[in-house]
């Protein structure tokens, strides 16, 4: 296995730049593989190799390779600042210009001025033009290159001047514009503090965040940032935790409570035990599949990718056509046309139409993330917007998955209240059943534990119950399907209560029924809300899948809002529902907890994991991942997507039509190089603008 080693890549200004720059690192001897990350400005280099190296590889675009992440995002005006060649080319040809006006003509001193400013101007793009040339490489740059050139030698020297400095221009502009779009990750990056405080036999020491290991106990004082994922073992306080979950509120920890890197310490002191290495943290997974989110192509990019394949070439085409055709068969201006197709490989340089992608799925991305929703590539953000039903989990996911008893009816008048439930305790002791656990939570929340019940030839039997003798009385306790005769009285009360959705469970004494208890799994507060959103947003078809009892199930149902259910539903059967689904209706996301929702999720076009904060397995194996455990995210990723979708295409037909409606000019020969440049600008611009309003939604 060759040695991989992941940098961090500053200056990259368009995807046909970082492929060049992959080939290039792939030219290298010592290198196996590389892998260039254009969304989130990485390379993953699989082999031996120096940044310097690496620098000379990226050197067409003076790009800067560093090992530690550092913020590149600057404002425009910083940005503009540091290409200061621009500035000095900006300022040549505003010398050439009035020294061309005072000559009245082309001067040796105003070419010799206008010369220095393309070089100047345009020594990076004349250098990768070059050598896209010298390999028959045919893109944005090898297309000015040409334009440039000829524009030289026929004499058109401000244009050729003017031209350079715009398009240098335009690349600081999609350069910053894409850092901006980088700017979620870079903004989650920042929320992980460098260092920490660590406790070692009562003393403190600073020490990088990277030196933690797992036992390490830290101090995270008030208004201090958690520097790893752990748990608290002193103190208590309150967690903004927003940029892992979403959240908009703080949220209150205690001891033996879970708290992850990069939450802000509120108010109080506590100790933290270190459960996991820097950089297997929360927030470093969560980085680590956006980065890699960002790089995954949606269909609408292959699609973008396979036409600029064949859309370059017949640029190139056309321009040697509108060159040479007019001249050659009507007899016309030899310079006129020619300038006219030098004309055309400019306002046919494909950067516009390239960024138009890309630039959306990074921005929408990002701006998921530090909402709370992990989304883990632009072929699933666009799925997204194409469902057509929801299929939604039960447990954990419309409900809290925090079984909870709601009522209970005593019907033998000499068991108290307090016998009752320490009597069901006792028996429930030995269980890890969700439903044992409610009562055991009650029972000590409400009442003195007896020490002295003891339970004797225990025995429980799967999907029966329990049974066992206390003080020489025998009981039983589980489900009403565990006991065939039930008197009348408790079978009503059974059948009012599970109608409500409740789950029941029945304590008997020497085959005369005691006393029975309703459990519900509480349904939360956003489910029928969310509900109602996604109908606003036209998706009608929603519907439960649950393993429970039908009268839960319907109650659940009724009091979401959700329009079907499925019940007592095996997990191979929520597996063949999902695939009934796909078949009546088109595409079907499912809603569960990543882990015991396998089959469907696996089945379904879309895999949602509820509430993953934290949650390995289902950060790792679900689609899209709703980092709390606000039903909210639903509705808003939907019209994320939608309208992530929309901008594409608006995007994709600006920056064609905007190309085409400039390629019409060549019919009454009225394309100059000006309008040429302007064009490629002002679609590259107009794509740019578009995509970023994406931070807004």
């Amino acid at each position: 296995m060759p040695e991989r080693d992941t940098y961090y890549v500053q200056g990259m200004t368009c995807a046909n730049c970082a492929k060049t720059f992959e080939n290039n690192l792939k030219s290298i001897d010592t290198v196996n593989d590389a892998e260039v990350n254009y969304g989130a400005s990485k390379v993953t280099i699989y082999g031996q190799v120096s940044t310097e190296e690496m620098e000379k590889a990226g050197s067409f675009e003076n790009l800067r390779i560093t090992k530690e992440y550092t913020n590149s995002k600057r404002s425009l005006t910083n940005q503009l600042r540091s290409n200061f060649h621009i500035l000095i080319s900006i300022s040549l040809v505003l010398i050439g210009i009035y020294f061309y006006l005072e000559f009245g003509e082309y001067h040796p001193a105003t070419v010799a001025i206008f010369v220095t400013s393309m070089v100047i101007g345009g020594y990076s793009l004349f250098i990768a033009g070059f050598q896209n040339l010298i390999k028959l490489r045919f893109d944005m740059k090898t297309l000015m290159t040409i334009a440039v050139i000829g524009a030289a030698l026929i004499g058109e020297w401000i244009e050729g001047a003017v031209v350079v400095i715009l398009f240098a221009i335009s690349e600081a502009l999609e350069r910053y514009s894409m850092d901006q779009a980088r700017s979620s990750i870079q903004s989650l990056m920042d929320q992980t503090p460098p260092t920490a405080i660590r406790l070692t036999n009562g003393e403190q020491q600073t020490v990088n965040v990277s030196d933690l290991k797992v036992g390490d106990f830290v101090a995270v004082k008030p208004g201090a940032k958690v520097p790893a994922d752990g748990k608290i073992r002193k103190g208590s306080s309150t967690f903004n935790q927003s940029m892992i979950t979403g959240e908009s509120m703080p949220v209150d920890k205690k001891v033996d409570q879970e708290v992850f890197a990069g939450a802000l310490n509120g108010a109080g002191y506590v100790e933290v035990e270190v459960t996991k290495r820097s950089e297997d943290s929360t927030m470093a997974k969560i980085i680590h599949l956006v980065e890699e989110a960002q790089n995954e192509k949606a269909p609408a990019q292959h699609f973008v990718d396979q036409f600029a394949k064949y859309y370059t070439p017949l640029i190139i085409l056309i321009a040697i056509g509108v060159a040479t055709l007019p001249p050659m068969l009507f007899g016309l201006s030899y310079e006129a046309w020619v300038y006219q197709g030098l004309a055309v490989l400019v306002v046919g340089c494909p950067c516009a139409l390239v960024i138009s992608t890309p630039i959306a799925i990074v921005t929408a991305i990002g701006t998921a993330a530090k909402n709370g929703v992990l989304i883990k590539g632009g072929a699933f953000l666009e799925v997204l917007g194409q469902i057509k039903v929801f299929a939604f989990d039960k447990t954990g996911t419309i409900t809290h998955g925090n079984p909870e008893i709601s009522d209970y009816y005593i019907f033998d008048e000499e068991f108290s209240e307090e016998e009752f439930f320490t009597t069901a305790a006792a028996l429930e002791k030995h269980s890890e059943h969700p439903l044992a656990k409610a009562i055991m939570n009650y029972t000590q929340a409400n009442f003195r534990q007896d020490a002295s019940i003891e339970v004797s030839n225990f025995q429980s039997h799967t999907g029966k119950g329990i049974e066992g003798e206390i003080r020489g009385t025998s009981y039983q306790i589980g489900s009403p399907a565990s006991f065939s005769n039930l008197e009348p009285e408790v079978s009503e009360h059974i059948r009012n209560w599970e109608t409500k959705g409740n789950t029941i469970i029945v304590l008997r004494k020497n085959g005369q029924t005691t006393g029975i208890i309703a459990i519900a799994d509480m349904i939360r507060e956003q489910a029928k809300a969310m509900i109602e959103s996604l109908k606003e947003l036209n998706i009608h078809e929603t519907i439960l899948l649950t393993g429970d009892h039908e009268p839960t199930a319907k109650a659940i149902q009724s009091a979401s809002g959700i329009k079907h259910s499925r019940s007592q539903l095996l997990p191979e059967e929520k597996h063949q529902e999902v695939e009934r689904l796909k078949k009546s209706f088109g595409k079907v996301a499912m809603v569960g907890d990543g882990v015991n929702d396998a089959p469907a999720l696996a089945a379904s076009d879309l895999g949602i994991a509820m509430g993953s904060a934290g949650a390995d397995t289902a950060l790792e194996t679900a689609d899209l991942a709703l980092m709390g455990d606000d039903l909210w995210k639903l509705p808003y990723a939907v019209r994320l997507s939608r309208r992530t979708l929309t901008i594409i295409k608006q995007n994709i037909s600006f920056a064609l039509g905007l190309k085409a409606l400039a390629l019409l000019l060549v019919i009454p020969g009225w394309l100059t190089l000006w309008i040429a440049i302007l064009a490629d600008m002002g679609a590259t611009l107009l794509v740019t603008l578009n995509a970023l309003r994406l931070f807004k939604n």
